[in-house]
C-alpha cells in the first residue's frame, strides 16, 4: 500500500468518525437498499453493530502502515464472518455500500482519488478477509 492511499483513507477517515453513529446507519440504510437479504444476517441491537463496525474500521485504518498488525487481525474477522453466513459475494456489496456512505458522509471532500484509495485499500482487506474465510484457522 503507498502512503497516499495511506495518507487519503486516514484523512477522510478523520472525517468520517467524527460523525461515526449517523455513518453507521446510513452504511446499513445503504447496504439493506442494495441487498435486503443481509438484513436477516444481522441479529440484535443495530445501534452497537453500528458502533463495531466504526470501531473495526477505525482500527483497520489505524494500521494501514503496519500490514504485519492488521492481517491476522482481518484473518480473524474473515473467518468469523463465515459464520455469520457471510459469502464471498458479499463483499461487493458491502464495498459498494461503504463508498456511497463515504460519498454522502464526506460530500466534496470524497473527491475522486480519495474515492479510488478506499476503493483500493477495500480491496485488498476484502481479499485478505475472504482468503482467510476459506482457510481454517492455525
Amino acid at each position: 500500500m503507498n502512503e497516499q492511499l495511506i495518507q487519503d483513507v486516514q484523512g477522510s477517515w478523520v472525517a468520517v468518525e467524527g460523525i461515526a453513529p449517523q455513518a453507521a446507519a446510513l452504511f446499513y440504510r445503504n447496504l439493506f437498499e442494495a441487498d435486503p437479504a443481509l438484513q436477516a444476517l444481522f441479529k440484535g441491537d443495530m445501534v452497537a453493530q453500528g458502533a463495531r463496525l466504526m470501531q473495526m474500521i477505525g482500527v483497520a485504518v489505524s494500521k494501514l502502515r503496519d500490514i504485519d498488525a492488521l492481517v491476522p487481525v482481518l484473518q480473524a474477522l474473515g473467518r468469523r464472518h463465515v459464520t455469520y453466513g457471510v459469502q464471498d459475494a458479499h463483499y461487493a456489496v458491502v464495498g459498494a455500500a461503504l463508498l456511497k456512505t463515504l460519498g454522502q458522509g464526506l460530500g466534496p471532500a470524497f473527491t475522486p482519488q480519495v474515492q479510488a484509495s478506499w476503493t483500493a485499500v477495500y480491496g485488498a482487506i476484502s481479499d485478505v478477509m475472504i482468503e482467510a474465510a476459506h482457510k481454517p484457522a492455525h
